[in-house]
Order: structure tokens, then C-alpha cells, then sequence
């Protein structure tokens, strides 16, 4: 990346390239969510058993999943804390300090003894660790996607920003591929005895990867920028409030939006993934094997395609590109499960990539669209709340609604109508906000100062070339 003056993108000093930065950015969501979705499936296949043991498997099940929901209870919290200290101190260390507590409390889940050796104290030590991961998580996403959204220019940042999104099915697909593995080479057995524990402690050494790279990339230049300013403001006496006051001040609005926009996509990520799981293995008795192999294939399209669609989303917009993704889930909730009670894996298959596909048009431009709505002072802690308050009224309670529901109706189109009314609230939240493509991130928004103007085009945008 080429260096601007020091109002502008790449100051001050010489930052690292765009595509070293989203390289580490990358790699270092793929770990985090790796963990993060790792419990999802375990709770899924096998915590049922060995922490929360019951007559009724489908009761085991629930339980697992309201301590897979602790986790999301504790992201907002994470994204208060982080989010502050990343709009003080800066995105490069909170980044470093959620790798590490991450990874360690995935670690230590590989090494927890069972509910048959500890008793009540396995499950008790089981959502202490989850909790730390969802914590850790909280603070993750918002310094992955603004250190890549302000390193890169503002003719492409929804493609630059998009990859670090791309890390949560980059996650998915190592976490349920590891355990796909093993589930084809192990008995079912010795996978319940041991063989779970395998994918926990390959954290430790995924994370010792992630730190190695994160530590070599330089902290945002807007950021730089922006705390230069506020250490001269302070010079002169002027003070000012504590970000997540800002944000509740004047950026509430903002907030809103960027929780309206992640509902409809965080529930139809874990009812497209977590919740299928159980679906495909409880109710329609079919191998576990089936699902995670779907998972697989889909998450790898997913993957690739998120990159795509926030190049997409430079061209047309953001708001377009989401709205095809909202629109399309609503329609698509109804078909999904139909295709899922064929049992054949090839239309399975069909269904969860298809649907993947359209969370991904939702996800894949929503980091630069939610990084664009707040300012720069207050942009890790605004984009944290906005997106962690998000996951506990939708991604925390989807597996255990859908669970619910399916188990009271014994069929899936509740959870499909259930799908279907959070993607509308994304689609009306889209359509009523307004469009943030080629925001300069250098000016103040309305919200921050009644002067602040925007870039209207983004051909007047910042450098873009690594």
C-alpha cells in the first residue's frame, strides 16, 4: 500500500501491505471461529453424552446448546471491553490477546474429564471455558475487520474487508472436516472415548500459527491517525467521554442497523450448519457423516464465494447485495428442509450450499458496511456492540428455538418459518438503511459532527494498491 498524507488512509508512516494484513486477518478468524464452531458441533454429536447425559437424547441435546448459547451471552460483553481498549490503545494488540484466550480455552476443552468422571463439575468447567471463548470472540471480529477495512482504500474495501469474514466458514469447514475425518477413520467408540478431544488440542498449535503472523502486521493508519489527534486534543485540555458512551449518545441509530442486518444472517448461519447437525442425525436418523460431509462441501463453496460477493458490493452496493441474501433466505427457508427430508446426500448437500450461498450475499459485505457506519474513534466499539448484541437475540438462541420447536412439533417447518421472519427483519433493516459504499473513513459521520460530510462516489476514494 502506498502512503498518503496524514489524513488519509495509510498514515502515518508506512503501513503493511493490504495483502499481508488480510492474510493475517484471515487466518487469524479462521482460528477463532475453527474453535468457536467446533464446540457448535460437538455439542451436536457428542456433549450430549459425555457432559450432559439424559434418558431423551434430543433433552442432552438442548442442554448442550443453551452452554453453546453462554458462549454467545458473553460477546457483547467481549466487544464492550475489547471494543474500548481497540478504540484507545489500538486493534493490533486486542487482536493478539483474543487469539491467545481463544485458543487456550479451546485447548483446555481437549484435556476437561467427562460427567461420568467428575460429575457435576465437568459440565460447570465445560461453560466456564465457553464462556471465556465468547468473550474472546466478542472482542475478535470487529479488530479483524476494521484493521483490514482501514489498511485498504475505499473503492475496494467491501472485497478486502470480506476476507476476514471469509474466516468464519474457513473455521467451519477445518473444525467439521477434522471431525469428518475422524469420524471415518474411528469407531464410533473410540470417537465418543478419545477421539473428540483430537480437534480441541490441534487449537494449541493453530494458534502458536495465528500469533506468529499477527504480531508482524502494523497497527491501522486511521487509527493512527485518529489517536494522534485525540493525544493533541488532550494536549489542549480537550477531554473526551469513553467510546461505548459516544456510541450510546449519538451512533445508537448505527447500532440498531448493524443489529438488524446480522439477525436474519446470524440465524440462518447456525440453523444452516449447527442446528443441521442435529436435524439430519436425530430426526431423520441418517449417519453423522452425512451432515458433516454436506457441511464440508458446502462450507468450501461458501468460503469462496463471500470474496465475491463484497466485490459485488463495490460495484452496486452494499444494501443490494445483502438484500439479495435476505430475500432469497426467506424464500429459500421452506425448500431447504423439504430437500433435507429426501435423505440423499447429493440433495442435502444441494440445500445446505445453496443456502450458504445466500447467507453469504448477507455476510460477505457486511463488515465494510458496519465499519462504514461509525467513526473512526469509535468504530471498534460501535461495530463490536452492533454485531455481538446481534449474536445473543439471534445466533445464541437459533439451535435451541429450532431444537425446540422441532421437538414440540416434530417437523420442520416452524423452524422454517422461523428462518424465514428473521430474514424479512434483516431485509426491512437493509431497505430502511442508508448506503455506505466509497465512505471515506478518514471524515467524521453525521452522527459524530453535524459538518461531517462523505465521499458521495467511490472513485474518490483513498489508494487501493498493495
Amino acid at each position: 500500500m502506498t502512503d498518503t498524507p496524514a489524513t488519509g488512509p495509510a498514515a502515518p508512516g508506512r503501513s503493511t501491505g493490504i495483502a499481508r494484513i488480510v492474510s493475517a486477518s484471515l487466518i487469524g478468524t479462521t482460528i477463532e471461529w475453527y474453535d468457536f464452531f467446533l464446540y457448535g458441533s460437538a455439542a451436536a454429536l457428542v456433549f450430549n453424552t459425555l457432559f450432559f447425559p439424559t434418558a431423551d437424547p434430543l433433552a442432552g441435546t438442548l442442554i448442550a446448546f443453551i452452554t453453546y448459547a453462554i458462549g454467545f451471552a458473553a460477546r457483547p460483553l467481549g466487544g464492550v471491553v475489547f471494543g474500548h481498549f481497540g478504540d484507545k490503545i489500538g486493534r493490533k494488540k486486542l487482536l493478539v490477546i483474543s487469539l491467545l484466550m481463544m485458543g487456550g480455552a479451546t485447548f483446555a476443552m481437549g484435556l476437561l474429564p467427562t460427567y461420568e468422571t467428575l460429575g457435576v463439575g465437568a459440565p460447570i468447567l465445560l461453560t466456564v471455558l465457553r464462556l471465556i471463548q465468547g468473550f474472546a470472540l466478542g472482542g475478535e471480529w470487529g479488530g479483524a475487520v476494521l484493521i483490514v477495512s482501514e489498511h485498504g482504500g475505499d473503492k475496494q474495501r467491501g472485497f478486502w474487508a470480506s476476507w476476514p469474514q471469509a474466516g468464519a466458514p474457513g473455521g467451519n469447514l477445518l473444525a467439521t472436516g477434522v471431525l469428518a475425518l475422524l469420524a471415518a477413520v474411528q469407531s464410533e467408540e473410540a470417537f465418543i472415548s478419545w477421539g473428540w478431544r483430537i480437534p480441541f488440542l490441534l487449537s494449541g498449535i493453530l494458534v502458536l500459527l495465528g500469533l506468529w503472523i499477527r504480531v508482524s502486521v502494523s497497527e491501522s493508519p486511521v487509527f493512527l491517525a485518529a489517536q494522534a489527534k485525540a493525544q493533541a486534543d488532550a494536549a489542549h485540555g480537550i477531554k473526551e467521554e469513553a467510546p461505548v458512551i459516544q456510541v450510546f449518545r449519538r451512533s445508537w441509530k448505527e447500532v440498531l442497523t448493524a443489529i438488524g442486518t446480522r439477525f436474519g444472517e446470524n440465524i440462518s448461519y447456525y440453523v444452516l450448519t449447527a442446528f443441521l447437525l442435529v436435524y439430519v442425525t436425530a430426526h431423520l436418523g441418517l449417519p453423522k457423516s452425512t451432515a458433516l460431509n454436506a457441511v464440508l462441501i458446502a462450507s468450501a463453496v461458501h468460503f469462496v464465494t463471500i470474496p465475491l460477493w463484497g466485490a459485488l458490493s463495490d460495484r452496486i452496493g452494499r444494501r443490494p447485495v445483502t438484500l439479495i441474501g435476505s430475500a432469497g433466505m426467506a424464500l429459500w427457508a421452506f425448500a431447504f428442509f423439504a430437500l433435507l427430508d429426501s435423505k440423499s446426500f447429493a440433495v442435502i448437500t444441494l440445500a445446505v450450499t445453496i443456502g450458504l450461498l445466500l447467507h453469504g450475499a448477507m455476510y460477505g459485505p457486511q463488515a465494510a458496511f458496519i465499519s462504514e457506519l461509525f467513526d473512526t474513534k469509535v468504530r471498534y466499539s460501535g461495530a463490536s456492540m452492533g454485531s455481538q448484541l446481534a449474536s445473543i437475540v439471534a445466533g445464541a438462541l437459533a439451535p435451541i428455538i429450532a431444537v425446540e420447536l422441532l421437538k414440540e412439533y416434530d417437523s420442520a417447518t416452524p423452524v422454517a418459518v422461523y428462518l424465514c421472519l428473521a430474514a424479512v427483519v434483516t431485509t426491512i433493516t437493509v431497505v430502511l438503511a442508508r448506503e455506505t459504499r466509497g465512505r471515506d473513513l478518514t471524515l467524521a459521520t453525521a452522527a459524530d459532527s453535524p459538518d461531517a460530510t462523505r465521499r458521495p462516489e467511490p472513485s474518490a476514494a483513498g489508494t487501493d494498491s498493495a
